[in-house]
C-alpha cells in the first residue's frame, strides 16, 4: 500500500483501499475476514489497511442508524440559525456547544443567508419549542431561528466511495 495522506493533507486511496471503503459504507458491521476475502488480501493485511484508513481520518466512525421516533423523540426539525455582527467567537462556542446539546443530531455551517441549520429530535412540540427559546435564541450572537418540522427524511442512495461494494 503506497502512502496514503499526502504531504499536502490529501489522501490517495488505491484500488483495494477504494473496494475496502465501498464495503464498509455498505456494512459497516462486516468482519475483517470477510472483508479481506472479497478484497482478496490476507486478514492482517486488511486489518493494517482499514487501521490506515481510520488514522488517516477516511472512516471516522461506524455508528447504528436510530429512529429517532421509536426511542421517545419522534418529532424532528431542522432550525435555520442566523448570526448577526458575525463574529468569530460566537461562531466558536456555537460550533463547540450545539452539538453536545441533547436532540441535537447534526448541525451544518453553510452559506447564504443562514448560518447553520440545527438538526434536531425532540419528545413533543413543546420540547421543541423550548429546545429552540432555551439553547438557540438565547445564545450570543444569534440574531434569528426559523424552524421547519420535518414530516419525512429521505435517505439518499449514492455512495461516497462512488463503487459498487
Amino acid at each position: 500500500m503506497a502512502k496514503m495522506v499526502q504531504s499536502d493533507g490529501g489522501v490517495v486511496l488505491d484500488r483495494i483501499d477504494q473496494h475496502l471503503v465501498a464495503l464498509l459504507e455498505k456494512d459497516g458491521r462486516t468482519s475483517n475476514a470477510t472483508l479481506a476475502r472479497e478484497v482478496g488480501v490476507a486478514e492482517s493485511t486488511c486489518l493494517v489497511r482499514v487501521r490506515a484508513l481510520r488514522e488517516a481520518g477516511v472512516i471516522r466512525g461506524i455508528h447504528a442508524d436510530i429512529d429517532p421516533a421509536l426511542v421517545g423523540r419522534p418529532v424532528q426539525a431542522m432550525i435555520a440559525v442566523r448570526f448577526g455582527g458575525h463574529r468569530r467567537s460566537h461562531f466558536e462556542q456555537f460550533r463547540q456547544e450545539v452539538p453536545k446539546l441533547p436532540g441535537v443530531l447534526s448541525a451544518y455551517h453553510v452559506s447564504g443567508a443562514t448560518d447553520y441549520f440545527v438538526h434536531v429530535a425532540c419528545e413533543s412540540a413543546d420540547a421543541l419549542r423550548d429546545f429552540v427559546l432555551d439553547h438557540l435564541t438565547n445564545r450570543p450572537g444569534v440574531l434569528h431561528a426559523e424552524t421547519a418540522l420535518i414530516f419525512d427524511m429521505l435517505k439518499g442512495e449514492a455512495t461516497l466511495s462512488g463503487l459498487e461494494a
